[in-house]
């Protein structure tokens, strides 16, 4: 993915730090913004798993954090719940500014009940999503344990949530109370996505259930099962984040499939990125505009969550064989109906390699099966046969090849 560091002002002038995920190709069909849970971040984890999952989607996400939190600037005990919805207008006017107004409000926790008061301000909203929200915002005082009482009597008091301590305000408290949270849902004009874990033991699914029973159609649940709050596994939130991209593709108007096939993306050069974090080995890449996962199956310490770095070489080697021989065949109007290609890969001890020069050490054997369907007489099948080893992977691959790795200077983008 391609991770920008960027800055806008509040409605104060402050600077509120935000991190832009965008596809390599810079070429999003939709942008999206993103509103982290109470006192959180823009860069916990479920936060920037889930932007991720929609840029490689060709949804561009805005995360970022509200003023006073993470790297933005401001205090943090000056703000309310309004302020923060003020924030997540500032960071639409932002994007409106500088790329393209935002069409899909995402929110996690108190964030869920921030995008939904915010947009009614955000008029090019057409979809809003909610993840482990609370219908009431007033329920975050529930994170507070006794401290309210202490901050109606004193005015204000410092409570840890996490590792960190917060100063809340009572202008804080009385702002979550006033909010009619009913009579925001009634005037909802966006399609909605509620998405909810059964086993929350911070925010119940009765919150979801009266979100979902209080908003109009169009709107959908999703259960998210066996998550915690937080989404703290890895899993939980890549699934979100793929099943947001999916529903939401049906309300921004986007290509089938999210890419079109008709339409080919345009990309800045026609390099692959192949990108792998900290977690396990899943690699996400971006080819020709297009994503794909690769990984390494469990036994190897992966998490099997796509296609192994061999088993793409096979099945590149297999697509441009079958490439190849439709391609010869329908030069000599012969009737392929299909080619199908089987392959394994495998490494065997050089001497055991009966054609092979190398004798020593150990080599790649990579075996290749055709089926040729079709009314194709016997001379046609050979001939084809021969033209299979005409791939041009094919030819990369039994052919010296020359690999030159440089080092990128550093620059302003994340490669978390």
């Amino acid at each position: 993915m391609n991770t920008k560091r960027v800055t806008f002002p509040n409605s104060r002038g402050e600077l509120l730090a935000a991190r832009l995920e965008l596809p390599d190709d810079e070429q999003p069909l939709a942008y999206a913004l993103f509103a982290h849970c109470f006192t959180c971040s823009k860069d916990q984890k479920a936060a920037v798993h889930i932007s991720r999952s929609l840029s490689s989607r060709r949804i561009a996400v805005l995360r970022f954090d509200f003023t006073g939190l993470g790297e933005s600037e401001g205090e943090f005990s000056a703000t309310t719940f309004s302020s923060e919805v003020n924030d997540l207008v500032a960071a639409a006017r932002f994007l409106e500014q500088e790329h393209q107004p935002p069409r899909l409000l995402i929110g996690h926790s108190l964030g869920g009940a921030a995008v939904l008061a915010a947009a009614a301000q955000i008029p090019t909203t057409a979809a809003v999503v909610t993840i482990a929200a609370p219908f009431h915002p007033a329920k975050v005082k529930g994170l507070l344990g006794e401290t309210p009482e202490r901050i109606v009597m004193d005015g204000q008091a410092t409570v840890r949530i996490g590792a960190r301590d917060f100063t809340i305000r009572k202008s804080f408290l009385d702002d979550l109370e006033a909010q009619q949270p009913s009579e925001t849902l009634k005037r909802l004009k966006a399609a909605l996505l509620v998405m909810h874990s059964p086993n929350d033991l911070v925010v119940g699914i009765d919150n979801a259930a009266t979100i979902y029973k209080a908003a109009p159609h169009p709107k959908s649940f999703v259960s998210l099962d066996t998550a915690d709050h937080l989404l703290s596994d890895t899993r939980d939130s890549r699934y979100a984040g793929e099943v947001i991209a999916t529903w939401a593709g049906r309300y921004l108007a986007l290509p089938d499939g999210i890419v079109s096939s008709s339409t080919p993306p345009e990309v800045i050069d026609n390099r692959v990125t192949a990108r792998t974090g900290t977690e396990g080995f899943r690699t996400e890449m971006f080819a020709n505009g297009f994503p794909l996962v690769a990984d390494e199956p469990l036994e190897y310490g992966g998490g099997n969550e796509g296609p192994s770095p061999y088993e793409y070489l096979l099945a590149a080697l297999g697509a441009c064989t079958g490439m190849t021989l439709q391609m010869y065949a329908r030069s000599k109007g012969w009737s392929l109906d299909e080619a199908v290609v089987r392959l394994s890969h495998q490494k065997i001890h050089a001497r055991d390699c009966r054609d092979c020069d190398e004798k020593e050490g150990r080599i790649d054997r990579f075996e290749r099966e055709l089926e040729l369907r079709g009314e194709l007489d016997g001379a046609q099948r050979q001939r084809l046969l021969e033209i299979a080893e005409q791939c041009p992977v094919h030819r990369t691959l039994t052919k010296a090849a020359k690999i030159e790795t440089t080092l990128r200077p550093d620059q302003e983008t994340e490669n978390r």
